[in-house]
């Protein structure tokens, strides 16, 4: 399994290509399958990306689709891609230690997200790397070691879903799956430069996934490209009748490049205006100059609700504390140090607290639905910064040491409670990793973002970088 990461004369492959190579006869899934596991091997002394590489069952897997596709019967439109999925979801037969130094036995069943993958073709190649109990957004996990930048191994991926993000933007795997609470898809793909959908709470399932705040949870792709985020997307967002927090909504595929003269886009103040470092602060109005350059229309406009409040963290806390509370009262050392830190922090939530942030849940979300309707997207960065060096509790915004959770959680957290769907797009032009860009869309409107971000990347405002030369 020796070998470089990717063929350094060109760029990692993207799913929708490895499919089309695939399901034509041009390459088997047998070789796309070895170079990802390949790839996922070499990788783990850079960056820690994977908790578990499934190389006997991934090229037992690429084996059928090629008896498959030899005998006439295409598995699906995602044939033969290597896929890594977060250390949350469960797969029959494998290990979900949700990150944690717990010991648990192993799935037995796979989870309808994952299913749904398979039977569009893709190959499971292995498990991610990810915050303790996806509790956090360093994915510098105590059990694990620290999950490390793709661009810099001093540095943060970003969490909770760090180790799928390092891996798509390394070209380990086109696709990855996270899951998404409180940006914990969207803020590792704003660290390591690539997309990533957090889907409206209600799109798919969460059926088998360790549970952070059920509430809030969503299960989500990242990827290189607009065009493979929207094919998982598509392939795991169907109605699950088992899971109660499914709604009954048929997915709609998206379409065309948006029409870019067509679009306005809403810039929420004074959410956009603090706790931002100067570089997300240029960047962002520089995002903002190209697309209206490009014939969007930017409308600014002031609304005090739609932005972060204290009634956050107490919108998840209660969950939470059920969840891990009676554990951690038995075993509190049994948690890594900032992870059981937050769950007896948790604990101090009481009812009422709880019932006052479902109402400012609720305000938020009517906000951003007003907000919404003279308006196709929200526009704000994805992260307050860039950079989060492993080791360092702190980011310096402003000349302040500011928690890292702060700048980093600022953008993403407030969206969960609305519920509405968001997607983190590269800004094209910048630094490694560029800056992000996140724009937020209506309820069920994933289809309409995917065609924003496929316009803005048609026209080179948007797109991941090559990875960097240590993956080649």
């Amino acid at each position: 399994m020796n070998g470089p990461l990717l063929d350094p004369a060109r760029r990692p492959p993207t799913a929708e290509a490895i499919a089309g190579e695939v399901r034509s006869g041009e390459r088997p899934a047998a070789d796309a399958v070895d170079h990802s596991l390949r790839a996922a091997l070499a990788s783990e002394d850079h960056i820690n990306a994977f908790t578990h590489v499934d190389v006997e069952r991934a090229r037992e897997r690429a084996a059928e689709i090629d008896t498959a596709v030899a005998t006439g019967h295409v598995p699906g439109p995602l044939t033969g891609v290597p896929v890594a999925i977060k250390d949350l979801i469960d797969h029959a037969g494998r290990v979900t230690t949700c990150g944690s130094g717990f010991t648990v036995a192993p799935a037995t069943e796979t989870a309808p997200c994952i299913a749904a993958l398979e039977a569009a073709g893709a190959v499971v190649v292995g498990r991610t790397g990810l915050h303790e109990f996806a509790f956090g957004f360093s994915s510098e996990n105590p059990w694990f070691g620290p999950v490390r930048n793709p661009w810099d191994r001093d540095l943060s991926p970003g969490g909770s879903s760090g180790g799928s993000a390092a891996a798509v933007a390394a070209g380990v795997v086109p696709i990855a799956l996270g899951t998404d609470t409180g940006g914990s898809i969207r803020v590792p793909a704003a660290l390591c430069g690539v997309f990533g959908l957090k889907v409206t709470h209600g799109r798919g399932s969460i059926r088998g996934v360790f549970p952070l705040a059920a509430s809030l949870d969503t299960v989500g792709p990242l990827g290189r490209t607009v065009a493979d985020v929207a094919a998982a997307y598509v392939a795991i967002g169907g109605h699950d009748p088992l899971d109660p927090w499914s709604a009954p909504r048929s997915v709609t595929a998206p379409g065309d490049p948006a029409d870019l003269g067509s679009l306005t886009v809403g810039v929420p103040h004074p959410w956009v205006d603090g706790l931002v470092t100067a570089a997300v602060a240029d960047a962002f109005a520089s995002a903002l100059d190209a697309m209206e350059d490009a014939g969007v229309r930017i409308h600014h406009f002031e609304d005090d609700v739609l932005a972060p409040s204290a009634e956050i963290d107490a919108s998840y806390s209660f969950e939470v504390a059920a969840l891990h509370g009676e554990r951690w009262r038995n075993d509190p050392d049994g948690y890594g140090p900032e992870v059981s830190a937050r769950i007896a922090a948790t604990l101090e939530v009481g009812g009422s607290e709880y019932l006052d942030a479902l109402r400012w849940r609720r305000a938020v979300r009517h906000a951003a639905e007003r907000a919404l309707a003279s308006c196709d997207a929200l526009a704000t960065p994805t992260v307050g910064a860039l950079r989060k060096h492993i080791g360092v509790p702190t980011i310096e915004v402003g000349g302040a040491d500011l928690p890292y959770r702060v700048p980093l959680s600022r953008f993403t957290a407030l969206v969960n409670n609305t519920g509405l769907p968001a997607l983190a797009l590269p800004l094209a032009a910048g630094g490694r990793p560029p800056p992000s860009l996140q724009l937020i869309g209506p309820a069920w409107g994933e289809h309409r973002l995917l065609e924003i971000g496929a316009a803005l990347e048609a026209a080179d405002l948007a797109g991941a970088p090559d990875p960097p030369e240590w993956a080649g």
